[in-house]
């Protein structure tokens, strides 16, 4: 809906103002005041010639069509507030950590655990559903790396669950009937499967080479961890099961790279507001925040003469 406004005086005429008794003081001249864009700002002014007056004049559109406007339960003109949104990375990395912590133990067969039915869970709520949602946050932060790897995995945890899911989706019985009750068939599918996700992982670790040591880290860990548990399952023992050495192996690098992110998130958390120190990270020389450190170290001994 569309409303226009003429600032015409002859179509619209306004009362002359009482003239002064004191002749020392110039009488105004209420015909030349447009009382439509009196005492309002320059933006609420340009906006009244689109029709929007009063309460909706602060709303800053140079459309001919009004938009909808949606005030807040409170008096006076609605001003919209300044929100920042916060890092969503610490959040995505800690979902990623718990299940990879999880993941790793398992296959390192800790305390003689052997099946990974716990891993379920956590996988398809926390390293899933929150690490998903994490990655959206990214996007609508900008930042497409994060909003990929972060919605990737978090995809990843809740595939994986649906795979282990006790009489869930059945993706292992079935497979496992489809072979006459052998396992074979499903030890080479999940096999590829985490091939799959290697060389996805292997594509973001390349993003990472001019980032920092303990983001670049993080991948080629996990890349490693991915690779060798492939590699366990498609090159399997003479009892055709997963070799169980090489599957050991790639849980030592997924807890290791469990370990660095929950590093990683720690530094994104701390701050001056929360922690008395902060910790490194350790950008690359070749990095641009390491070429900004070793500028200024070159202005600072410039400066000191030396």
């Amino acid at each position: 809906m569309t409303t226009t406004h003429n600032k015409s005086s002859t179509n619209n005429p306004v009362p002359a103002a009482p003239s002064s008794t004191d002749d020392s003081i110039d009488p105004i001249d209420s015909s030349t005041i447009d009382y439509a864009s009196y005492g309002v700002s320059h933006v609420e002014s340009s906006n009244a010639d689109y029709g929007s007056f009063g309460p909706l004049a602060h709303v800053d559109t140079a459309q001919t069509q009004l938009p909808a406007f949606g005030g807040e339960l409170q008096p006076g003109l609605w001003r919209p507030p300044k929100r920042r949104m916060a890092n969503p990375a610490p959040l995505g990395l800690c979902g990623f950590a718990l299940t990879t912590f999880l993941l790793g133990t398992i296959n390192m067969q800790t305390r003689g655990i052997t099946v990974p039915n716990i891993i379920v869970g956590p996988a398809m709520a926390y390293g899933g559903l929150v690490q998903l949602l994490a990655g959206m946050w990214e996007m609508a932060a900008g930042n497409t790396f994060g909003a990929t790897a972060l919605s990737s995995y978090g995809g990843f945890w809740i595939s994986l669950a649906m795979i282990f899911i006790p009489g869930g989706f059945n993706i292992q019985a079935a497979l496992i009937k489809a072979d006459n009750g052998s396992s074979v068939m499903f030890y080479d599918s999940f096999g590829l499967f985490l091939m799959g996700w290697f060389i996805f992982t292997f594509i973001l670790w390349i993003c990472t080479l001019k980032s920092t040591f303990a983001f670049s880290i993080l991948f080629f860990l996990v890349d490693v961890a991915l690779l060798l548990l492939a590699i366990g399952y498609l090159h399997r023992d003479g009892q055709d099961a997963p070799n169980e050495r090489v599957i050991k192996a790639g849980g030592l690098f997924a807890l290791l790279g469990a370990f660095d992110a929950w590093y990683i998130a720690l530094a994104g958390l701390l701050d001056d507001s929360n922690s008395f120190f902060l910790i490194p990270v350790f950008h690359f020389p070749w990095s641009e925040k390491g070429r900004e450190s070793r500028r200024q170290m070159e202005l600072e001994k410039q400066a000191s003469g030396v």
